[in-house]
């Protein structure tokens, strides 16, 4: 590493965490990304001053280089150019090289999706015999009825579920809190679960939780992961999936409903609106289909 940049990292380290409050697991991710631009510029003999537009194709060619794919290099790159201008914000330089920096292209990519019928599949293949059974249940019909990033569905806990009510209160992204209703299936089957659960041995502090291991410890997200690939292939299901692809596939399913954008920006608890429009791709022929049915030159 280079040490005169060592003290600016730890610097923009702690402007992520204190002033942008973003989670550990996002700061790990923007720290991972300029480790690749802390080697070129170490191996460049460049400080943060220095380093020119020239310097930065260079840059984005050893990535490519280095058989970093087209998306995996945009997020790198989109790292490096909030790296660079907090150091404009924090005056360290004077301008941001990366203004005129080009983007790898990036081919469309729309995200796997499960169909009603698939999801019902991979739930009714779970052997309620086990004692996870219910959990597993439970788990997967949460993250598909209230479409929860999987990081939101390990730290839910007993005190953000408002059963009675219908709804949740979910920290998402830069603790950020937002309210997800709740169907009346996942009420059901959070039911069943905390039948189970109350005859647990639950670990000093995990009390709260909602999701638990046999240990009586909250999951973890690769503890989901591999149920939910595990599941989908006991259902028969050959799509690539992840627990991600129920959130992917909550809101196809609210916009081939007829919801409002807005609303599934909000269900989701998106920033910005951009993030939410890729559904529209994925719905494009059943919104099509909608709109031919409806449209007054058809009637």
């Amino acid at each position: 590493m280079n040490n005169s940049l060592t003290p600016v990292i730890r610097r923009y380290v702690r402007y992520l965490r204190l002033e942008r409050n973003f989670s550990p697991h996002t700061i790990e991710a923007y720290r991972n990304d300029l480790s690749h631009l802390e080697t070129f510029m170490e191996r460049e003999s460049l400080a943060p001053a220095d380093v020119r537009l020239d310097h930065l194709q260079a840059f984005a060619a050893t990535l490519h280089e280095c058989g970093v794919g087209p998306r995996s290099q945009a997020r790198v790159l989109s790292g490096v150019r909030a790296f660079f201008r907090f150091l404009v914000i924090d005056g360290d330089i004077d301008a941001d090289p990366t203004e005129l920096l080009e983007w790898p292209t990036l081919g469309e990519h729309l995200p796997e999706v499960l169909t009603v019928e698939e999801v019902d599949r991979i739930e009714e293949s779970i052997d309620l015999s086990k004692w996870e059974g219910t959990r597993n249940r439970a788990i997967i019909e949460v993250m598909f009825s209230c479409g929860l990033r999987v990081s939101e569905l390990v730290t839910l806990r007993l005190s953000d579920l408002y059963l009675d009510d219908r709804f949740m209160r979910i920290r998402g992204k830069g603790s950020k809190e937002r309210l997800v209703p709740m169907s009346d299936k996942a009420v059901k089957e959070l039911q069943m679960w905390f039948y189970d659960r109350n005859l647990m041995n639950i670990k000093p502090g995990e009390e709260d939780y909602v999701f638990l291991n046999r240990r009586g410890a909250h999951l973890t997200r690769t503890m989901i992961l591999i149920m939910v690939k595990r599941q989908a292939a006991e259902a028969g299901i050959a799509k690539t999936i992840s627990p991600h692809t129920f959130r992917h596939s909550f809101a196809t399913e609210l916009l081939k409903g007829g919801a409002d954008l807005r609303a599934i920006q909000a269900m989701l608890g998106h920033e910005k609106i951009d993030t939410t429009l890729v559904y529209t791709h994925i719905g494009n022929e059943q919104l099509r289909d909608a709109i031919l049915l409806h449209h007054p030159r058809n009637v």
